[in-house]
């Protein structure tokens, strides 16, 4: 890879010899080099890339010239729409990774229709935009050739059907080896892990155990020259049997104690509107464009700022919260709110090649806001964290905090103590103000009527 003084490539694009993404003055480009030139010529004329961009299926872009980049592989440089924010598959709800994968198998019997084929079908290809799944990657496509295997079928098997399977049929936690994994789940692990009865569903038998002793089959057999063919019957067979699969693979978020709750808060009704303004009043004085929401549940708080045309992440651990939050956003097209999973205590790390493919969660911040509602307690009481040290944290990755604080006599507290004994002598109000603004001006702070919790605005200094 050439890369000019003038261009700083996307430590994540590096893989593909036919181009690359790189930042030029504070812009995202795509170079496209000589060597794909026929196939980026027969996606751009043959109708393809109009109905692709057309369904808002792949993300668009326009041809550009950039005087001073002088490289003599380059064919053509691209501007593609900005996604405002990465998300990982790891990331992801259920339904998120399989509206990613069913995208794919939609883009790919599309080509087809082109004559053109993907031949990468990694989940890292999908990115959310506007509350949708969205193909980011122009040089996947490739002239299709039916008479041979799906070149991308094993990667698609790895990093969409083999970790929605296994969060359908054996635990949902599991998405979590796309961590471990950053080429997807190996195919012999997932059989491994998977319930014997899968091996009575025809799809995942061929598709997933049947695969994974082919791959041991052919890795451990010398290579000959020729090569394997499919049928042109096949290969469609092939692309209607993994979408098949995928739509049937289901899993029901359970009411598990955060997906449910609000529906056990100590809260008045009366008490939870005047919540909602003091978040709204204080969204309004901060006036961000991007807003973290950590904790977010369900995402009722998420909402106040998303509703507000604020672009906000909603993050959560609990899997039935995040999957709620976003079938919510399905079912009511919502653009501005993207739900996903998040462990604040192990958020996700920088990984990959050089531990650069993948940015940790403080990298692609900071935000403008950051929200943590009814969290405190979390971070101070159930994982012995310091205020000093939770204000640290906070002024990593935001400029403006919205915070709740929860006295140790409210109930939420009280639950958690009870179990444990009580260690935390400095857990007031007045401890957390002074070590936190070690970091922060407090600018404003409210009352909630009918509890002790207080709701601070703070800046970073």
């Amino acid at each position: 890879m050439s890369i000019n003084n003038d261009k700083k490539a996307v430590a994540a694009s590096f893989r593909d010899p036919q181009g690359f993404l790189f930042y030029h003055k504070n812009s995202l480009y795509r170079q496209i080099n000589k060597s794909y030139q026929e196939n980026y010529d027969l996606l751009m004329n043959s109708g393809l890339y109009e109905k692709l961009t057309k369904n808002k299926f792949l993300i668009p872009h326009e041809e550009v010239s950039i005087q001073t980049i002088q490289d003599p592989k380059v064919y053509k440089i691209i501007k593609p729409e900005l996604i405002p924010f990465i998300s990982y598959p790891y990331e992801w709800s259920f339904s998120q990774l399989k509206d990613a994968a069913l995208l794919t198998m939609k883009i790919q019997n599309i080509a087809l229709e082109y004559q053109m084929s993907l031949k990468d079908a990694s989940a890292y290809n999908i990115q959310f935009l506007n509350g949708k799944p969205v193909f980011i990657d122009t040089l996947s496509f490739e002239k299709s050739n039916m008479q041979k295997p799906w070149v991308a079928y094993r990667q698609f098997c790895q990093h969409f059907l083999a970790p929605l399977a296994l969060m359908s049929y054996t635990d949902i936690r599991l998405n979590q080896l796309l961590r471990v994994y950053i080429d997807g789940i190996p195919l012999d692990l997932a059989s491994s892990l998977l319930p014997f009865k899968t091996k009575f569903n025809f799809s995942l038998l061929s598709n997933i155990h049947f695969h994974a002793k082919s791959q041991k089959s052919y890795a451990e057999k010398p290579i000959h020259g020729k090569e394997r063919k499919i049928s042109k019957l096949g290969f469609i067979g092939l692309m209607n049997n993994l979408t098949k699969v995928i739509k049937k693979l289901k899993w029901q978020p359970e009411g598990t104690e955060w997906a449910e709750y609000y529906d056990k808060t100590n809260y008045s009704d009366d008490s939870f509107k005047i919540k909602e303004k003091i978040v709204s009043d204080f969204l309004d004085k901060t006036k961000p464009k991007t807003l973290w929401d950590l904790g977010a549940n369900i995402g009722i708080f998420s909402r106040i700022a998303s509703n507000k045309g604020i672009l906000t992440i909603s993050y959560d651990i609990d899997y039935s919260a995040v999957e709620k939050n976003y079938l919510q956003v399905k079912e009511t097209d919502e653009k501005n709110l993207l739900p996903l999973l998040f462990d604040a205590f192990n958020p996700s790390p920088a990984i990959g090649w050089e531990n650069n493919e993948r940015m940790s969660f403080i990298k692609r911040g900071p935000a403008d806001t950051v929200m943590a509602l009814a969290l405190i307690h979390h971070f101070a009481i159930s994982n012995n964290l310091p205020f000093i040290k939770i204000s640290e944290f906070f002024a990593s990755i935001c400029q403006f905090l919205i915070i709740e604080f929860v006295p140790k006599n409210d109930s939420q507290v009280q639950k958690l103590l009870s179990s444990r004994e009580d260690i935390f002598p400095f857990y007031d109000s007045q401890y957390f103000e002074n070590d936190f603004k070690s970091n922060f001006n407090i600018l404003d702070q409210k009352n909630i009527p009918g509890s002790e919790r207080i709701i601070y605005l703070m800046k970073k200094k």
